[in-house]
């Protein structure tokens, strides 16, 4: 058995740890009581959203039927994860925020746009905690008057990518709702607990723009309910520019094994030490494979239904970053 072994300095990685954070929890945003969600009638067919953190995230509703969610997001403290159909739409399959937080926050629609404010305006997004809603979940799990059960070959899937100066990068990463495609049907799942949702890859952004994609689709395009839940979402705003970045004396080595090499059904990734980090798997044209979000020196990506061909990996988290590569057989 080889071993790859990559050798971080801590020269790299001193812009990451010095970074200032704001995490929009939704928490303070008031709800008139349990199991109910934000409303506002107030201005048909235009944006009555909301600011949390460093963000502003947008909701339009439309009066015209007596009052209908159109796009964009809702905060809510729902605990309904049981009942099926769309009278269910603002509960997340959690129940609960993450952490077991009162609220979060749900997005409808194919495409969400979110601005950042303030001082997070320019900066990198850390990401957030992402989920399913009810919704959603049941119908992926069960199949509606709508959409299908999802079964082999099916998958649900959100894309991230980043505006800055006004231009849309060409950089994005995704994050699967749901993966039906692995070769072992053991392996195939329907997001229900809160993962992380890395968005650092997309680089120094003004705005983020979310899309939905489902391989259930109709005439009338997708046929999955097209929601996802927030929360946790994490800006960086400011840097130190009074600590030097740029000494080379008494530089600290991270070192980071793979393991087997070439890779078959599962990549072994070991840190040197236990903490948060995000990985991210890319196919050599730039686009996400995978993404696992780590809180253990040994993590195990799971493969199997990767091409054979070489693939990159970064790893970033608690003030530190690395990338390499690898090949799966």
């Amino acid at each position: 058995m080889r071993t790859f072994t990559l050798l971080l300095s801590a020269l790299v990685l001193g812009c990451t740890a010095l970074r200032a954070q704001t995490v929009a929890t939704f928490e303070a945003l008031t709800l008139a009581h349990a199991d109910t969600f934000y409303t506002n009638y107030t201005a048909s067919g235009t944006d009555v959203g909301f600011d949390n953190g460093m963000a502003h995230f947008p909701c339009v509703y439309d009066t015209s039927w007596g009052g209908l969610w159109s796009e964009g997001v809702a905060y809510s403290n729902m605990t309904d994860s049981v009942t099926s159909g769309y009278m269910n739409q603002y509960s997340a399959k959690t129940a609960i925020g993450f952490g077991g937080s009162e609220k979060y926050v749900v997005a409808y629609g194919s495409q969400t746009m979110v601005k950042l404010t303030g001082a997070a305006m320019g900066h990198p997004v850390k990401g957030f905690r992402i989920t399913n809603n009810t919704y959603a979940y049941n119908s992926m799990r069960d199949g509606d008057m709508f959409a299908r059960k999802f079964h082999n070959g099916d998958w649900y899937k959100i894309i991230a990518r980043g505006y800055y100066n006004g231009v849309l990068k060409d950089d994005s990463v995704g994050f699967y709702l749901a993966n039906f495609l692995h070769p072992d049907s053991n392996d195939n799942y329907i997001v229900r607990t809160w993962e992380w949702f890395n968005l650092e890859p997309l680089g120094k952004v003004d705005s983020l723009v979310f899309s939905l994609s489902s391989s259930d689709n109709g005439s009338f395009g997708m046929n999955t309910p097209a929601y996802f839940c927030m929360d946790d979402f994490t800006t960086y705003e400011t840097f130190d520019t009074t600590t030097p970045t740029t000494a080379v004396s008494n530089v600290a080595v991270m070192q980071v094994k793979l393991y087997p090499v070439p890779a078959t059904s599962v990549l072994h990734v070991v840190l040197p030490d236990a903490g948060a980090a995000d990985m991210v798997v890319t196919d050599m044209a730039g686009r996400v494979v995978t993404t696992v979000r780590s809180a253990t020196q040994h993590t195990e990506i799971n493969t199997a239904g990767m091409a054979p061909g070489m693939y990159q990996l970064m790893i970033t988290g608690d003030g530190r970053k690395a990338t390499t590569r690898f090949i799966k057989q």
